[in-house]
C-alpha cells in the first residue's frame, strides 16, 4: 500500500463541478492499493497517516501529527500510484490491485481511520476528481506499508 502525504493549509475534491469534499490545515493523503496488499497493511497505514509527525512543534521542529493538531484528513484514491514506470515511456499497472480489491481496500482505510479520528473526508473511489490543494512548506512524504504477517 502507498500513500503520498501532503501537509496542506487546505484541500478539496470535485467531481462533476460539485465540491465532494474539503478540509483546512491537515493532511492530503493520495492513496493507491497493490495486488498483494491485505487489511493489515490497510490498518498500518491507517496508523503511520495519524501517527505521522510533519506539523511544526513550539520549537518549529516536525514533531506533531495530525491528530495533535485537530487537523483534516483528505483521503483520495489514487490508483496509478502502483504504476511501475521503470521502463519506457507508458506506465504498468501491472502491480495495481483490481478494482473491485482496491475499492475494499481503500474503503477498510476510510472505515478504520473514521474509527479512530473525526476529522476525515475523501474523494470518490472510480470517479474524475479535481483535486485543489495548498502544500504547506511544501512538505510531501511517501509512505509504503510492507506485507504484515
Amino acid at each position: 500500500m502507498i500513500a503520498l502525504l501532503q501537509r496542506v493549509s487546505r484541500a478539496s475534491v470535485t467531481v462533476d463541478s460539485e465540491c465532494i469534499a474539503s478540509i483546512d490545515q491537515g493532511l492530503l493523503v493520495l492513496l493507491g492499493v497493490e495486488k498483494a496488499d491485505s487489511e493489515a497493511q490497510a490498518a498500518r497505514m491507517v496508523e503511520r497517516i495519524l501517527g505521522y509527525r510533519v506539523f511544526a512543534d513550539a520549537d518549529d521542529k516536525m514533531n506533531l501529527s495530525v491528530r495533535d493538531i485537530g487537523g483534516g484528513v483528505l483521503l483520495v484514491p489514487q490508483f496509478t500510484l502502483a504504476a511501475d514506470t521503470r521502463r519506457g515511456m507508458r506506465p504498468s499497472f501491472s502491480s495495481a490491485a483490481s478494482p473491485e480489491t482496491g475499492r475494499q481496500l481503500f474503503d477498510s482505510v476510510v472505515d478504520i481511520i473514521r474509527s479512530n479520528y473525526d476529522y476525515v473526508a475523501t474523494g470518490r473511489f472510480g470517479a474524475d476528481m479535481a483535486v485543489e490543494l495548498v502544500n504547506d512548506g511544501p512538505v510531501t512524504f511517501w509512505l509504503t506499508s510492507p506485507n504484515v504477517a
